[in-house]
């Protein structure tokens, strides 16, 4: 890629401070497949020295010139969608139609999105002699990951632009390519110098100085739980915002009234879906103690359909995993559900026999799993199920809420009051019911150890604002 050995400060392609290089890895092949540039605290400290210059600026700008800018910057993103998927195929093995129609579609939805949600957004209002405005919280720093690359960049920057922010963006360096795409797209779009800057590089180095930096006015994290504890720690000093979105360890609840067939079915699809690689994946199936014989045959049945194979083949269902560091943790966690006494309905340890090459994994199933097992804890990221036994609704409620996230929940019902019923008593800040499809028009964000703050649509861009409050008497000119 043209500009992989550059950062993109001030309105242009910038070659970096250091000398630092890191090869991209495609999980399919386990090669080298890009080199990137990796920054340093100095590097940062020329994007956020930018930012920070443009911020007067496009702080002071219209809702309707912050709109047309946004509506350029989706008529580009349409404009280079193949190339985008293309990327995101090769750099995070996801399969080309998945890449096509999720994850590239994601950042195109946020975007849309976006627009309609600043054209309503109320940045002002009245209450008697007190007016309330909603302004620009900053300079932000941006810290994305690599297994939704688009849908967290997105989801990020277009709030942050219709609040008037101005931003570094560190996009993960396990997948950098779609963010060089990206960056390209904004310097195509030609936003003032300053306003969006973006540099490459890993979390020790670059992630950290974005934290710590006292110039940097809102931090917005998607990752690890220890990652964005090690942010918020890192923010203290200077008490600047954290946004975190971070980990899961979500259940499926399938109440006895659900189409079982139907719903343990959609449950493992749901689960395998981007390789497991969702942090509000319903890793954890809850079903009747009766049915978990059941739920076993069914769920093995639907995981050894499952098509695996090389990522820009247009059949494949599931790609490899992201790198040898993940698949590595994931065979660690199957050998552990074995090892504690879960009972092994599908998949298991080691690669498939037709697929040596990439870091591919086995769709596994676990039954009767209890919630005191490592695989009923841990966020496994990868394509592992683990199906537990509930007696009664109060026992699968406690189930679900024994874990120290609350990033997302599901539930399945014959009845929607029935499983609204339920999904009030959960700690999630998601909740979906028979399987009802994702939108960026819902908030997105957790309780507990999962993180803070929201995510998507008027929630999101919310996060990026202060509150001002004037209050005064007098007559109005």
């Amino acid at each position: 890629m043209s500009h992989a050995l550059q950062f993109y400060i001030n309105g242009g392609w910038t070659a970096p401070l250091g000398t630092r290089t890191l090869d991209v890895i495609d999980p399919a092949t386990e090669k080298p497949c890009a080199t990137i540039a990796v920054g340093t605290a100095r590097d940062v400290d020329r994007a956020v020295a930018a930012a920070r210059g443009a911020f007067p600026v496009w702080s002071a700008t219209s809702r309707e010139q912050r709109l047309a800018v946004l509506e350029k910057i989706l008529t580009i993103y349409r404009r280079r969608s193949e190339d985008m998927a293309q990327a995101i195929s090769r750099e995070m093995g996801s399969p080309i139609v998945r890449a096509r129609d999720s994850q590239t579609w994601a950042g195109l939805a946020h975007f849309e999105e976006m627009i309609a949600a600043l054209k309503r957004f109320p940045f002002e209002e009245s209450r008697g002699d007190i007016l309330i405005t909603r302004e620009a919280a900053g300079v932000a720093g941006l810290i994305t990951p690599w297994n939704w690359p688009m849908n967290q960049i997105v989801c990020k920057v277009a709030p942050a632009l219709a609040a008037g922010c101005t931003m570094v963006l560190k996009p993960s360096e396990v997948a950098p390519l779609s963010a060089l795409i990206f960056s390209e797209i904004m310097d195509e779009a030609g936003l003032p110098p300053g306003v969006y800057n973006m540099v490459n590089g890993d979390g020790p180095e670059v992630g950290e100085a974005i934290a710590r930096h006292p110039d940097v006015d809102v931090v917005s994290i998607t990752g690890s739980t220890r990652a964005g504890a090690a942010v918020a720690c890192l923010a203290a000093d200077s008490i600047k915002r954290v946004l975190q979105e971070l980990g899961g360890k979500s259940a499926n609840i399938i109440l006895a009234d659900a189409d079982f067939s139907d719903a343990v079915t959609r449950g493992v699809k749901g689960c395998f879906s981007n390789s497991g690689q969702s942090c509000d994946a319903p890793t954890r199936m809850l079903v009747p103690r009766a049915r978990m014989d059941e739920a076993m045959t069914i769920a093995a049945a639907t995981a050894n359909a499952f098509r695996l194979g090389p990522p820009e083949d247009e059949a494949t269902q599931l790609g490899p995993v992201v790198s040898a560091t993940q698949y590595g943790r994931i065979q660690e966690l199957i050998e552990k559900g074995i090892a504690e006494g879960a009972t092994l309905a599908a998949g298991g340890p080691g690669k498939p026999d037709w697929l040596t090459t990439g870091y591919y994994v086995k769709p596994t199933v676990f039954g009767n799993v209890t919630s005191d097992m490592t695989i009923a804890r841990e966020e496994i990221f990868g394509p592992v199920l683990s199906i537990l036994a509930y007696d009664d609704e109060a026992h699968a409620v406690a189930l679900a809420n024994d874990t120290p996230y609350g990033l997302a929940a599901y539930v399945q019902s014959g009845s929607l009051e029935h499983a609204r019923a339920i999904a009030r008593k959960l700690r999630a800040g998601n909740v979906n019911i028979n399987g009802a499809a994702w939108t960026v028009a819902a908030p997105f964000g957790g309780y507990g150890q999962s993180g803070n703050g929201r995510e998507c649509s008027d929630f999101g861009l919310a996060d990026f604002l202060e509150i001002k409050a004037i209050i005064g008497y007098g007559k109005s000119s």
